[in-house]
């Protein structure tokens, strides 16, 4: 029987490291070995009052999107301490792992793409087609895209936001990797935000930067693959969606190598 594809390999995961495990087991599960160094952490907004005052006329709203997993997190908990969810009120969201987070606090019906895992994805869908007259709130982070409110504003939807998070750059310290860098230790690097990438780029300094450069990196959409070559990555491995797609990307690559 051959060696799985990761087997001896170190793999960094940059995801922040509350949703880090389920891409580390799925590493592991795959043979390699998972090197976690968070280059996003996720916080609450620095001011919660407009959300919490939204969260009071969830009623009024037909349909409410979640824009990430932090965004389930941080926005149901501010919920849940405060009131019920209303009966009516359709969820939707744009990713595999935010559709997940939302099916574990008990939405059965989400609404959600199964091909594209991005807000362009989400407006392709035909529930999201006619929305004249409807009201729709958005669960997102501090200085979000403005593509998805736009769009629907443009079909007819009356769009607000609620900022329940914000992300900042962790205070790491970078130095276990740095010493794996130097002994050319690790395998790839995984990202999944273009933001976290920039973090990324600037926590590893200049000697880390070199390391970076010169290992395969990988992510699960054009944007951040795009932001990853402008830094002078080499080598950047376009992968399918979310930690499935990403370790798939990964199990794919080494057997080749």
């Amino acid at each position: 029987m051959s060696a799985p594809a990761l087997a001896g390999r170190r793999v960094v995961v940059t995801r922040p490291a509350a949703q880090a495990a389920h891409m580390a087991a799925l590493i592991r599960a795959a043979g390699g070995e998972p090197v976690l160094f968070p280059a996003l952490e996720i916080l609450d907004a620095a001011d919660l009052r407009p959300a919490l005052a939204l969260i009071e006329r969830l009623d009024a709203f037909d349909l409410a999107i979640f824009i990430s997993a932090n965004a389930v997190e941080k926005a149901l908990a501010l919920v849940e301490n405060r009131r019920a969810w209303p009966a009516g009120l359709r969820v939707a969201t744009v990713g595999r792992g935010s559709e997940r987070e939302l099916q574990r606090h008990g939405f059965a019906a989400v609404i959600a793409p199964s091909a594209r895992f991005d807000s362009e994805g989400l407006l392709d869908l035909p529930e999201l087609k006619r929305l004249e007259g409807k009201r729709v709130v958005i669960f997102r982070g501090e200085g979000g895209r403005e593509l998805l409110g736009e769009a629907l504003a443009a079909r007819g939807a009356a769009v607000e936001y609620a900022e329940c998070y914000r992300r900042g750059r962790p205070r790491a310290d970078a130095a276990p990797l740095l010493a794996l860098c130097a002994q050319c230790g690790l395998a790839a690097f995984t990202v999944t935000s273009s933001e976290g990438l920039a973090n990324l780029h600037e926590m590893l300094g200049e000697t880390g930067r070199r390391c970076l450069e010169d290992t395969p990196l990988f992510a699960p959409h054009e944007r951040i693959a795009a932001a990853a070559r402008a830094l002078g990555v080499r080598t950047v491995v376009l992968t399918g969606p979310g930690d499935e797609g990403l370790v798939a990307g990964l199990a794919a690559f080494f057997a080749k190598v």
